[in-house]
């Protein structure tokens, strides 16, 4: 295990979620890289967002282990992961400006103004949203409504670790 740590950012190893005596998840076994990215797809109720759940801390793990950086995390309460998760609605402050809804983790952890406008301009980059800075969510129309779960997304891509 100690090889696979240095070359992965997050293991799964032998993890089961059940609730009660209803498995959902049995025996994951899952690696993925530092700097991976990984789109988990499947049919409805195959286990994607409570994998997802799992990595933030918002579910136990049943069996197994979750390691993070190195770590054993499965004990680990959500808030000390350093973790960022989009759930499946928009999740925007709609009387925010975008600039504000990407910021706003970023402000919550306290982070030095010149840190969190770096953060938050890579992201804005990253996801093509120069010029919707000063926007509201329910200002943007079509083709620019099409850009709301990009902000949401860069919330999420802002408050990553940098590195």
């Amino acid at each position: 295990m100690d090889n696979l740590q240095n070359d992965y950012s997050i293991i799964f190893s032998h993890v089961q979620k059940a609730y009660g005596s209803n498995v959902v998840i049995n025996d994951l076994n899952l690696n993925i890289r530092k700097g991976e990215r990984l789109i988990l797809l499947g049919p409805s109720g195959c286990g994607k967002t409570t994998t997802l759940r799992m990595i933030a801390g918002f579910e136990e793990i049943t069996k197994g282990e979750l390691y993070m950086d190195g770590r054993v995390v499965n004990d680990i309460a959500p808030g000390e992961r350093n973790i960022a998760m989009v759930f499946q609605s928009y999740a925007l402050f709609p009387h925010l400006s975008v600039w504000d809804n990407i910021t706003f983790g970023l402000q919550l952890q306290k982070l030095p103004q010149a840190e969190m406008e770096k953060r938050a301009r890579m992201a804005m980059e990253i996801l093509h949203l120069e010029g919707y800075e000063n926007k509201k969510t329910h200002e943007l129309r079509w083709p620019e409504a099409a850009c709301c779960p990009v902000p949401c997304f860069s919330k999420a891509v802002a408050i990553l670790p940098a590195g």
